[in-house]
Formats: C-alpha cells, sequence, structure tokens
C-alpha cells in the first residue's frame, strides 16, 4: 500500500480534482491519503468534501488530516507540494508593492518581481519541507511540486533540499489545446515535442497525422479571429521567433521587457476577454473571489452529487498519469520540470527545464533534446539566470543577489533604474518580513537604510497606489451570485496554492 501526502492541501478545488484523478486510477483506490496545510478551516473543508467523494464510492480510505507536517509526510512514497507561502496576502505585496513603481504584473508567480518574492518565501519553506522528507518520508520518496515559482522552487529542492523533485505544471497542455483549435484538429492527434523552462516552453516540433505544422503555424493563429485578439504577445513572439510559447498572453507579457513597460502601450498587446489574456493584476483578483466564492458557496458544494471515481474520465493532472505507470508500468509521457543534465544542450545543466519525459515502473526517463532554436534558448538564458540569482539569494539569504535578480530581470530592469530597483526591493522585504526569517538581520539593515533615504530626502517618491494599465475591481458576493455558475466553475478548478 502506497501513501500520498500533499502539503498545502487547504487549496479546496486544486486537491479535490487531484485526488479525484488519482483515485480514479483502478490500482491506487487503496493508497493511503494525508492532507497538512497551516490553515485549520480550509483544511477540514477540503478533507469533509473528499472523505465524502471517497465513501460514495465505496473505497476504505481515510484521510489523515493533520495541521503536523511530520506526520502527513511519515513514510510517504510520493509528496504533492501545493502551497502558496503568504497566502494571498503576500500575493498582494508581490502585486501591489512593483505596481506602485510602474512595475504592471499580470499575475508575478514566477518571474519580474512578484515571482523572485515569492521565491524567497517559497524556497525557505521547501527546504524545510525537504528536511522533513529525508527524515520521515519512504527512503525513495519523490516530491511532485506544483507550487509557483515553479522552476525555482524545484532547482532549490533538488540542488539543495537533497529530494528528487519533479515540477508539474498545466501550460503544456493548455498550449496543445491552442494549437489544435486553429489546426481544426483534437489534441490527442498531435503529436508534440515542447522544449524550454517552466512558462517560458516552445512548441518546437508540432505534428498532425505525420506532417509536420510548425510552418504554418503563425498564419494559422494570425487567421483566427478570436486568437488573433487574445494572443497578441504570443503571436508577436511566434512572428519573431518561429515558434508558439506555452504561457497565456498575459503571464508570457510579463516574463518578457517588451510589452508591459511602457503604460500607455500596454493596452495594444492586452484583451479584455479574460483576466489572463493581461489585466493588471488579474489572478490575485480572481483567487480573492474565488477564496471569497467557496467560503460563501461551501455548504452547497457538500449538497452536490459526489465526484465519480472512473477510468472513464479524462484525467487532467499529469501526477495521476505519472503514479499510475511508476506502480503498474504502463508507460506514460508527459512534459515534467527536471534537472536539466544535458537534456538541453544550450541552456546551463543545473537549471530545471520543461521537457518530454516517459515514465515507467523504472522511472521517469528523460530523453535527449539537444539545442534549442537560438533565439528561444537566448530568452530562457536570459530568465535562468535570474532564476539562478533568485534560487541562491534565498537559501543563503544574500540581498546583494536578491536585488541583482531584480536588476536583470527583463521587466523591472526594462522600467526602473538601479536606485529604484534597490528601493523597491528593500522595501519588499520589509512588507513581506514575516514570512522571511531568514532576512531577518538584512531586513533591520533595509529599515535603516528607508529611514535615512526619508530623512535625507533621497527616497524616491512613488505612487502611493498604483492604478495599473487594466485593474478591474473586485468582484463581490452579490455581484458573483449573478453569474453564480461561471462562478462556481472558476471556483471549481481553483489553482493551487
Amino acid at each position: 500500500m502506497k501513501k500520498i501526502a500533499v502539503i498545502g492541501a487547504g487549496s479546496i478545488g486544486f486537491t479535490r480534482n487531484l485526488i479525484t484523478d488519482i483515485l480514479s486510477v483502478k490500482e491506487l483506490r487503496d493508497v493511503e491519503i494525508a492532507f497538512t496545510d497551516i490553515n485549520e478551516k480550509n483544511l477540514s473543508m477540503v478533507t469533509r468534501l473528499v472523505q465524502r467523494d471517497i465513501d460514495a464510492n465505496g473505497l476504505a480510505i481515510r484521510i489523515v488530516s493533520t495541521l503536523d507536517r511530520k506526520e502527513a509526510v511519515k513514510d510517504a512514497d510520493y509528496i504533492i507540494n501545493t502551497v502558496r507561502i503568504g497566502g494571498l496576502e503576500g500575493f498582494e505585496m508581490d502585486v501591489e508593492i512593483p505596481l506602485r513603481y510602474g512595475i504592471d504584473q499580470c499575475v508575478g508567480d514566477t518571474l519580474c518581481a512578484g515571482g523572485i518574492f515569492y521565491g524567497q518565501r517559497g524556497i525557505h519553506a521547501v527546504l524545510e519541507f525537504c528536511r522533513d522528507i529525508k527524515e520521515y518520508a519512504a527512503p525513495d520518496a519523490i516530491l511532485f511540486n506544483y507550487a509557483n515559482p515553479n522552476a525555482m522552487i524545484t532547482w532549490a529542492c533538488n540542488q539543495y533540499g537533497g529530494v528528487h523533485t519533479v515540477g508539474l505544471c498545466h501550460g503544456v497542455t493548455n498550449g496543445i489545446n491552442d494549437i489544435a483549435a486553429v489546426l481544426g484538429a483534437e489534441a490527442k492527434d498531435l503529436d508534440i515535442i515542447c522544449a524550454g523552462i517552466n512558462h517560458q516552453t516552445w512548441y518546437i516540433s508540432v505534428k498532425y497525422h505525420g506532417e509536420e505544422m510548425t510552418p504554418v503555424l503563425l498564419e494559422k493563429f494570425r487567421a483566427d479571429e478570436r486568437y488573433r485578439e487574445k494572443e497578441k504577445v504570443r503571436i508577436d513572439m511566434m512572428e519573431r521567433f518561429g515558434y508558439y510559447s506555452t504561457e497565456s498572453n498575459g503571464h508570457l507579457s510579463e516574463y518578457l521587457a517588451w510589452y508591459r513597460k511602457r503604460p500607455d502601450e500596454i493596452k495594444d498587446w492586452i484583451s479584455f476577454e479574460s483576466w489572463i489574456d493581461g489585466e493588471t493584476g488579474g489572478y490575485l483578483r480572481i483567487c480573492r473571489e474565488g477564496r471569497n466564492w467557496f467560503e460563501h458557496d461551501f455548504p452547497n458544494w457538500m449538497k452536490e452529487e459526489p465526484k465519480k471515481y472512473s477510468e472513464d474520465n479524462y484525467r487532467y493532472e499529469h501526477l495521476s498519469h505519472i503514479i499510475e505507470a511508476l506502480e503498474t508500468g504502463r508507460t506514460y509521457r508527459g512534459h515534467f520540470n527536471v534537472v536539466n543534465h544535458g537534456c538541453i544542450t544550450n541552456l546551463p545543466p543545473d537549471c530545471i527545464v520543461e521537457v518530454p519525459c516517459y515514465v515507467d515502473r523504472n522511472g521517469i526517463s528523460v530523453p535527449r533534446i539537444g539545442d534549442l532554436p537560438l533565439g528561444c534558448a537566448a530568452v530562457c538564458n536570459q530568465s535562468v539566470s535570474v532564476q539562478r540569482l533568485a534560487v541562491e539569494a534565498a537559501v543563503h539569504a544574500d540581498v546583494r543577489l536578491l536585488k541583482q535578480a531584480m536588476l536583470l530581470d527583463p521587466l523591472v530592469g526594462a522600467v526602473l533604474n538601479p536606485k529604484e530597483v534597490w528601493q523597491l526591493t528593500d522595501e519588499m522585504l520589509i512588507a513581506e518580513a514575516q514570512w522571511l526569517p531568514q532576512y531577518k538581520a538584512e531586513i533591520a539593515l533595509a529599515e535603516q537604510r528607508i529611514a535615512k533615504a526619508k530623512k535625507e530626502g533621497t527616497y524616491i517618491k512613488v505612487s502611493s497606489k498604483g492604478a495599473g494599465a487594466n485593474k478591474l475591481p473586485e468582484r463581490s458576493i452579490a455581484e458573483m451570485e449573478k453569474e453564480k455558475d461561471s462562478v462556481r466553475k472558476m471556483a471549481a478548478a481553483s489553482s493551487k496554492g
């Protein structure tokens, strides 16, 4: 009997979908399951909801639900990390403080100022997780990381945590659906090779019935009225670099220096169809609305029909397929985040790459991709340099490296000068101090620097509240009630953390 532990299980919609996928595999219906979280209320809600699903499907599993992480990971074979360190309070600071300086992020959880600071909080926490895993989990336990910034956290766990860690993300799957739509094909009929780094992965080969479709993709996307409007950044990148990128329009735009640096030009690159097309702080708004709605609507979830575990259901999550392959020997091919080790030959060997992998009873095998197209590799290498600085900064509490990461970030560097970057970094350290214990001594020095600058009149004045190019107000419960079906669907599919 195998044991699966979920750290950050209070991410209710995500955790429930994850367990549904896993328990839809008949060979996995006798696993042990443990949930842990620091939010007792959310942990209780998700446990009640998932246990009701389990009971309705006639399984004998009893979820171990605990605030004690060590108890949850004890003897676990597979550990799943879905945490958002700092919660929505920390997330708000990642978005709102840079916005006062003119840095307009759509998401802010992977790169840019928000992603770098999210990584500082997350890396410190996951290294503690790794210590517990090494001491209490099964000897060959695997940590599956869903938390962002995915590459940074997966990098830290493998290099400094000493735990075999694989990063998982939905970007490649979502992009395949886009490509299938413009080709008028079914996603299952496409044979693709996607390679790069998380959220900057490139579809370097797309075959449909054996024919390479990459040369016609730009024309197909331009000809599609909906995609032409909602994916302006991705289409522009495809025109200039030759390949479609995994990440959505709004997300991709904040990793690059060109699309969000001038407030009067941002609207030229974003769509207003959905938050993910480029809305200022769009993901923060959606996360807040999803949290508020779920707390309001939870009694109705308990009245609905339980989830049905069936192998006929399409399983969206990589994880269920991976564990199924490891336990049964059925081969699965997917795109995962792993240590490069020469898979992509023109990216650093120690960085985390997102590439096609094969899984069976022997483990996870990573084929050799070779060189990425030179331009694509250059885009990735720029981000890898920021990731490396951010990881080293978080592990060693090195403020100089942290400020260098911020300065070298494409969008931060495009908007701010070095003095502004140094001040922004100090202000974010001070604001997020409660989640950055490794920086305690440095935060005290940052407070002194800010106080001195204000006293001497050298403090760089910034906006008291950033408006952003396209910032929408958070909807109230009453407003969401008018669209309850779509809002409930959003909350049910809510992201991890």
